[in-house]
């Protein structure tokens, strides 16, 4: 048991700062100084993206950690720097200016079958041209694809569906509403893209076919 007088001031002690949930955290014109020494930057960073449980945004870590969004994004940068350079199983994955921990690529045939899966059953040419239209071409309808593709494609979407690769994200603003679709988070990872810039560019042939294609289906 520890000792000490009745009339200790317990004003006195200093218990260590704990990172707040993000959602309680005062706005970045707020913070006043750091939470953590910069010099631990990278490390809380690599901490909060393996607790949360979705993406999340440079602000939503400035917030937490304390430092503006430009220091955060170099952490971010470095972290992305340290998994390649040391060949570590993890990778940082940005989408629409958030970001998450996902797995590297060469982890999955392993992760798969350490968890009994079968991801990487391969998709019919269908089902990739369908998917290659989604990926390049997002938001798009079912009717969008199938301009491109010119023959019913409810099935190969629902395949991709249900292989996680796409999903919807919304409705088209037009008569009946139509279902768009978009490429999930699984889709980059298990394509081993850490954002949607790296997608290959499409052939100057091709890119216009789709732009064209998709552009006319929705008139």
């Amino acid at each position: 048991m520890p000792t000490g007088t009745p009339n200790t001031n317990l004003s006195e002690f200093s218990p260590e700062p704990s990172i707040e949930p993000l959602e309680n955290l005062p706005d970045e014109a707020e913070v006043k100084e750091p939470r953590i020494a910069p010099s631990e930057l990278t490390g809380m960073l690599e901490a909060l993206l393996f607790v949360c449980d979705a993406p999340a945004s440079p602000h939503q870590f400035a917030q937490a950690l304390g430092h503006p969004e430009a220091e955060i994004l170099a952490g971010l940068a470095d972290l992305q720097g340290l998994y390649k350079q040391t060949g570590r199983g993890l990778r940082l994955q940005e989408r629409n200016g958030r970001y998450s921990l996902v797995t590297a690529p060469q982890a999955a045939g392993v992760i798969e079958a350490f968890l009994n899966l079968d991801l990487s059953s391969h998709l019919s040419a269908p089902a990739l041209e369908a998917l290659a239209i989604v990926a390049y071409r997002q938001p798009v309808t079912k009717s969008q694809v199938e301009a491109v593709r010119g023959v019913d494609c409810g099935g190969v979407l629902r395949t991709l569906l249900q292989r996680g690769l796409i999903e919807e994200v919304g409705r088209l603003d037009t008569v009946g509403r139509p279902i768009l679709y978009g490429v999930t988070d699984f889709f980059m990872q298990h394509f081993g893209l850490e954002n949607m810039q790296e997608l290959p560019p499409l052939p100057s042939t091709d890119a216009d076919t789709l732009w064209a294609a998709t552009e006319l289906a929705e008139e």
